[in-house]
């Protein structure tokens, strides 16, 4: 995780970004969305329209690129390494407000800090090509100037409807006044109606800080005072699940509305939004703007002309929200920060809590990390004094937490070809003769995570990973969770041939949802995973019917853990808490105490108790006994003394390298060439070359190493000494991880 002393380190990428352009050479850097490591040089006319002023960093301008003109951004003065004469000349700036001073500089410490071309930064941050396009306007009517136009009744409705409303598209006028779009073509002909042109409606409203907010508990009163309005910095919200966190920085992002600012929330996954949003109509009167892949293209497009105009007040999206054009960001909050669905796995890889930190902190801004149960990177900085702290120990309104009671599944065994152990059988039966809601959670999608033949042993593989496919019999197929690799189930063994030999190895979620309709055939269930969620209008309306009281028996996966709340749940069942710790995982022992804590919040949120059922084969193991006591910052402190002494992040640096191609002798090669110039001093170890878990994904053959080093040592500084003048032919890839999340 970045530190102040990082940030103090980052610096922009090439020296030329912070320098204004000068117009004497009538060289710019134009830096283009694509993956460079450096801006190109471009001659700078004197002035260009449409108010003729000189080049200044951030414009947007077409630049001839071999036969073609692309879109780039004015990043400095040129580096002058070229001979006038040669360059070629900006085209045009583009009539938009420049790129912010502010995202130009997170562009720069991004691309330094992450080791990834500076280009391919910028291409988040101009994600939507089409919103750089002259703005759009639709048609609309408004009452004309014709006199002595006959006047019929349709058509006096048709008046009558604009004499009360603002120009109307042709649609809606005709649908409000009753009339086919015939006749309001005909007034228009006629004069009676006037064609004005009229903005595309926004998909999000104003903000309103005035509008009155909930009754606050005493206890959240002091944490938003504590928040200290606008002061920049960064602070955790650390509250108990149920215990109106949100509600505590929804004052910040009054404060930054009165200030007449712009603020971020950012969340780890779209699920979460739709009662995030509701309660923030309720609270501010008007929906915030949206940033997730669920957008339509025009959603997009009007979003982003909106944050970089500044119209935009307050934005909630996923990870890749950070990196919009914000006119003038003055808060981020990171909720459930974390969740490791913030990090970033491909293209530019990075983890979007740390670097929103590094945004604030270069734009001297608040940050707000809001979760239950905190990261041990942000606990140690809150110990270290690098980050503020505000804490809500208890539920809103007077809710308990839910009691956790462990099942040892080595003697409350379930039955053969059944998960569901006999004692949490009877509690969920209990529960729902109560006519309470109940929750089984099991992290793991599909019918079973192996398929394999009775006859031979076959095991059914992905072709293009070392994975093997996953059955989702809802769907009647074979599954990669990894590349997205799908196939029907073959009729018959493609080792031995034998036919109807294949059988389904351990649970996923849709077996557990099986085995419920078995066990339990009158409760009304439903199944919630990532299959079933897809998308923010979908997951709405199921979570309404839980809410409603529609569903008796949710069956699970992590969509169901966290930001969801169901006051008639009183049940959560985990069928394997283990599941997670297998792997050798960094984190797993962490990540386990995280997840399951949140699954557990679900339960008890209203006026009745929660009850929680961990079904686990090692209930003397640190993280299960942690769960059952609620002892959690013991249980983080003895990890932390784990990885002090291990010299394992947040208390040492890591950095991975990954080599592949689809040829694996190429990937050999180049990995023994790397590990005969590897890097051999004090504080700094390299492990591997070795194969990756995932051996094989999507068809490439993968190598990875393991760069460790003291905190005191950048690894950035490492790693470009140790790859100076390496190149990698051919289809061969190199993909450098600054603190790595995954281990596959």
């Amino acid at each position: 995780m970045p530190t102040e002393t990082d940030h103090a380190e980052g610096s922009p990428v090439g020296g030329r970004g912070a320098v204004p352009v000068t117009a004497p050479s009538r060289s710019v850097g134009v830096l283009l969305p694509l993956a460079l490591f450096q801006a190109y040089d471009y001659l700078a006319p004197d002035g260009l329209p449409p108010d003729g002023r000189l080049l200044a960093r951030g414009d947007f301008v077409t630049v001839p690129l071999g036969r073609r003109t692309v879109t780039g951004v004015v990043w400095g003065p040129g580096a002058g390494d070229v001979a006038p004469e040669k360059l070629k000349e900006v085209a045009a700036r583009l009539p938009l407000p420049p790129l912010p001073a502010s995202s130009c500089d997170f562009i720069d410490w991004v691309a330094q800090y992450t080791m990834a071309p500076i280009g391919a930064v910028l291409r988040m941050a101009m994600s939507v090509p089409d919103a750089l396009l002259p703005e759009r306007t639709l048609k609309a009517w408004t009452l004309g100037t014709a006199e002595g136009a006959k006047l019929t009744a349709a058509r006096r409705r048709v008046l009558d409807v604009l004499q009360a409303s603002l120009p109307l598209p042709p649609v809606e006028l005709a649908r409000l006044a009753g009339v086919s779009a015939g006749i309001v073509a005909e007034m228009g002909k006629a004069g009676l109606l006037k064609a004005v042109p009229l903005a595309l409606k926004r998909p999000f409203g104003e903000p309103d800080a005035a509008v009155a907010g909930p009754a606050l508990s005493a206890a959240q009163r002091d944490a938003a005072a504590a928040l200290g309005g606008l002061a920049p910095g960064v602070t955790l919200i650390d509250g108990v699940t149920g215990s109106g966190k949100t509600e505590v920085y929804f004052e910040t992002i009054a404060a930054a509305l009165r200030a007449g600012r712009q603020a971020l929330v950012m969340v780890p996954e779209i699920a979460l939004t739709p009662q995030w949003l509701k309660r923030f109509e309720r609270r501010f009167g008007a929906q915030p703007a949206q940033w997730h892949s669920e957008l339509t293209g025009l959603e997009r497009r009007l979003t982003w002309r909106a944050v970089l105009d500044g119209s935009a007040k307050v934005v909630v999206g996923a990870r890749s929200s950070l990196f919009l054009p914000y006119r003038d960001l003055g808060l981020i909050i990171v909720d459930e920060e974390h969740e490791s669905s913030f990090k970033q796995e491909d293209g530019v890889i990075y983890q979007a809590r740390d670097m929103a930190v590094v945004r604030g902190h270069l734009a001297k801004i608040p940050v707000i990390l809001a979760s239950a149960t905190p990261s041990l990177e942000t606990m140690v900085n809150v110990e270290n004094g690098r980050y503020r702290a505000v804490r809500l120990p208890d539920r809103h309104g007077g809710a308990t937490l839910p009691s956790i009671e462990t099942i040892d599944l080595r003697i409350d065994k379930p039955a053969r070809n059944s998960w569901i152990a006999p004692g949490l059988k009877v509690e969920i039966e209990r529960t729902l003769e109560a006519g309470e809601q109940a929750l089984l959670f099991l992290n793991r999608r599909g019918y079973a995570p192996l398929t394999l033949c009775r006859t031979c042993g076959h095991r059914l593989q992905c072709p293009r990973c070392t994975a093997w496919l996953v059955e989702h019999r809802f769907h009647q197929k074979l599954m990669c969770h990894h590349c997205g690799f799908e196939s029907p189930m073959p009729p018959a063994c493609p080792a031995c041939q034998s036919e109807g030999s294949f059988a389904a190895c351990g649970p996923g979620v849709e077996r557990l949802a099986e085995e419920a309709a078995a066990l339990f055939p009158d409760a009304r269930r439903l199944v919630l995973t990532s299959d079933t969620v897809t998308g923010p209008a979908k997951a709405e309306s199921l979570m309404r019917s839980v809410a409603e009281r529609e569903v008796d028996l949710v069956i699970g996966t992590q969509i169901i853990a966290k930001g969801h709340n169901f006051p008639h749940l009183t049940l959560v069942g985990v069928v394997d808490a283990d599941l997670g710790l297998h792997g050798g995982d960094l984190r797993a022992a962490e990540r386990t105490y995280q997840l399951m804590s949140q699954v557990a919040g679900r339960a008890g949120r209203g006026e009745k108790p929660g009850r929680v059922y961990l079904q686990t084969y090692d209930p003397d193991r640190a993280v299960m006994q942690a769960l059952k006591s609620g002892d959690r910052d013991s249980f983080m402190a003895a990890e932390a003394d784990d990885r002090r002494q291990a010299g394992m992040p947040p208390f040492g640096r890591l950095a991975a390298l990954i080599l592949s191609s689809s040829d694996q002798a190429a990937v050999t090669a180049k990995a023994q060439e790397l590990a005969r110039c590897a890097p051999h001093r004090e504080g700094v170890h390299v492990l591997g070359p070795a194969p990756a878990p995932l051996a094989l994904l999507r068809g490439r053959h993968r190598l990875r190493f393991l760069l460790k080093t003291r905190r005191d040592i950048a690894s950035q500084g490492v790693l470009k000494a140790w790859l100076r003048g390496l190149k990698f032919p051919g289809d061969l890839r190199l993909q450098i991880d600054i603190d790595p999340y995954s281990f596959m």
